[in-house]
């Protein structure tokens, strides 16, 4: 590192030259302190200056010295160009109360490693006000207790949210600071954006109507915008109801919402604890559950099967697909001809192919 005894000697002759507002230089050489008296008054002769702040740097860095900010040498009256554009300077020269935020550490965020919370999604922490939503009826998506606590709140809260279909899931603490940094108290819930309508009530709704039931029923969708198209599929195709369950499911939240276009809002949504149980109501209420999955033999366009009936379409998860206990279940497994060298198509594209086969079927019966 270069000492400061190192530096060359500033030449005592040496004068600077300057310019004024439209880059001309100025015939009087005199430096500002030679233009002011003893008393610190500038005399009526010297003529008035202005330095650019990148004149101003070479000229320091010539002679060796550190480049400084004289404020109080700025003439009156003028304001600095590269100042003006930052908003910090007003017409008199005086200091603006705005600044720029500079890039301090204070501007960090205080906990780095922790995941930006999803602002869409409507939290309630605290044992107390988890239980009063659950008591008066409010629609909860997912609970989150913190592991080992065991009181009389906490019980409550689980028999409430059992008869409720809310999944409760016991946690870590770390799992509780991650989702807030509020003081939870162990306990954390997701308000749901919609509200969750029981199965049977709209089952036994479609038969009253007259209408023939075509019902969605997924399978561990986790991926919220997989989820959302699956919706806005669903609505424009005539599916009555959206059957998931209540654990392994996609969290319905703002991306949910904004992905199915509103549909989310128009089509209703059955959570059910046991898909199991629910594929075997489905059978014994009179609905044909199909299957859609790559591992069968027959194929959609082959028409062997009826779908103009009331009707169950189950698609599977993005990894493994359906599990193999509902498949058991199914009256009917179909696959999708595919022409191509990828054997698979996203969930999403599958289950509107799914239904716009229903949708031919039952239209062209409408017409004979």
């Amino acid at each position: 590192m270069e000492k400061r005894t190192n530096r060359p000697a500033r030449p005592v002759t040496e004068r600077r030259q300057y310019f004024d507002s439209q880059n001309r230089p100025v015939p009087n050489r005199r430096t500002p302190r030679e233009d002011q008296g003893r008393d610190g008054s500038r005399s009526d002769e010297a003529p008035r200056f202005e330095r650019s702040r990148a004149e101003e740097g070479r000229n320091d860095e010539q002679f060796g010295e550190p480049r400084r900010r004289d404020d109080e040498q700025r003439p009156e009256g003028r304001r600095d160009e590269n100042r003006r554009e930052e908003g910090r300077w007003s017409e008199g020269g005086s200091r603006e109360e705005g600044r720029r935020p500079s890039s301090s550490s204070s501007d960090k965020p205080r906990y780095p490693h922790r995941p930006p919370q999803d602002r869409s999604i409507d939290m309630i922490f605290g044992l107390r006000p988890i239980l009063e939503a659950l008591s008066a009826g409010r629609t909860l998506d997912k609970i989150f207790l913190l592991r080992a606590t065991k009181n009389s709140m906490t019980q409550d809260i689980n028999a409430l949210a059992r008869e409720a279909s809310v999944p409760v899931s016991m946690v870590p603490v770390e799992k509780l600071d991650n989702i807030t940094r509020k003081n939870h108290q162990g306990a954390v819930a997701f308000v749901s954006p919609i509200d969750y309508m029981p199965l049977d009530n709209i089952l036994a709704g479609l038969y009253e109507e007259g209408k023939t039931p075509l019902l969605l029923v997924l399978d561990r969708i986790t991926d919220v915008r997989n989820f959302g198209s699956i919706a806005r599929n669903a609505e424009c195709l005539g599916v009555h109801a959206i059957v998931v369950p209540s654990h392994g499911a996609a969290q319905i939240n703002g991306d949910a919402l904004k992905t199915s276009a509103g549909a989310l809002n128009l089509i209703p949504v059955c959570r059910e604890h046991n898909l199991k149980q629910t594929l075997t109501f489905l059978r014994e209420s009179g609905v044909q559950v199909v299957a859609c999955t790559e591992k069968s033999d027959a194929s959609l366009e082959a028409e062997t099967v009826d779908l103009t009936g009331p009707l169950a379409i189950l698609m599977g998860s993005e990894e493994d697909g359906i599990s193999p206990e509902y498949l058991r279940l199914a009256d009917h497994k179909l696959r999708i001809p595919m022409a191509g060298q990828i054997s698979s198509l996203n969930v999403s594209v599958a289950s509107g192919i799914m239904l716009y086969e229903v949708l031919r079927q039952r239209l062209g019966a409408v017409k004979e």
